[in-house]
């Protein structure tokens, strides 16, 4: 990366890179990286995780060029904030349930974060990343609040708060007034996101395999279309509907 990135001889595209550049990157390859996961293909998860410690590398180049660190240094923070916050590992604790070990963690997070806003008003939310996406930042939002018991009760809660939410969105749906419709679907996917923290469900992790539930049943209707000498552009929906049913039903049959 230093010989990219090097003014003399170096790759013109590499020289033009910023950190806020490369960003849209770093969250791509890490999105590869969980899709050759759940396809459960290791050649393919080694060549993904080989592309997002490039991104590591590539930030830290940039940090390096301008004097605030290196990669050694990266690994290094990593390495103390390992050793930190296993305490039970590598320190005098004692050793603990997945469970204790998950609870200690976020202590130890808490006092981290505490210490970095001392000199400051400090909120329970400051340091959820704005660039996570959306639904993840949502979930990790609403767990933070959680700690300090601003929180529904319970799941069916929840779901009653969802259903009323819905209600709010039909409701400027019908009156047409699109503005206010995207606040309340907004409204409708926190606390979908809620829903998720509240049954330890990665709603990231679901929506992906819906997408690839829809993907599936979306290509069996081509593949019937195709088969009667069509396709989807000349069928229409009663038809395509019809066979999205015949795909849920050869799903549910295996």
């Amino acid at each position: 990366m230093a010989r990219l990135r090097s003014p003399d001889g170096g790759c013109p595209w590499d020289l033009e890179q910023t950190f806020a550049t490369i960003a849209p990157y770093t969250v791509e390859e890490a999105y590869e990286v969980a899709d050759a996961i759940e396809r459960g293909n290791l050649a393919d998860l080694k060549e993904e995780l080989g592309d997002l410690l490039l991104q590591v590398v590539f930030h830290a180049r940039m940090a390096e060029e301008q004097g605030a660190f290196a990669f050694a240094d990266v690994a290094e923070a990593i390495n103390e904030k390992m050793v930190r916050r296993h305490p039970h590992v590598f320190g005098e604790a004692h050793n603990r349930s997945a469970r204790e070990q998950t609870e200690a963690w976020e202590t130890i997070k808490a006092e981290e974060r505490a210490a970095k806003a001392a000199a400051t008003t400090p909120s329970l939310l400051d340091d959820v990343p704005v660039a996570l996406p959306a639904l993840t930042r949502a979930v990790k939002l609403s767990k933070r609040a959680a700690r300090v018991g601003f929180v529904w009760p319970s799941a069916a809660e929840v779901l009653a708060k969802l259903h009323e939410e819905i209600a709010e969105l039909e409701a400027e749906v019908a009156a047409g007034d699109i503005a206010k419709a995207q606040d309340e679907l907004g409204d409708v996917l926190f606390v979908c996101a809620n829903l998720a923290r509240e049954l330890d469900i990665d709603p990231e992790a679901a929506l992906r395999g819906t997408n690839a539930k829809f993907i599936r049943r979306f290509n069996y209707i081509e593949a019937e279309l195709a088969a009667r000498g069509s396709s989807p552009e000349q069928s229409d929906l009663a038809e395509m509907d019809a066979l999205w049913n015949a795909a849920k039903a050869v799903e549910k049959g295996r």
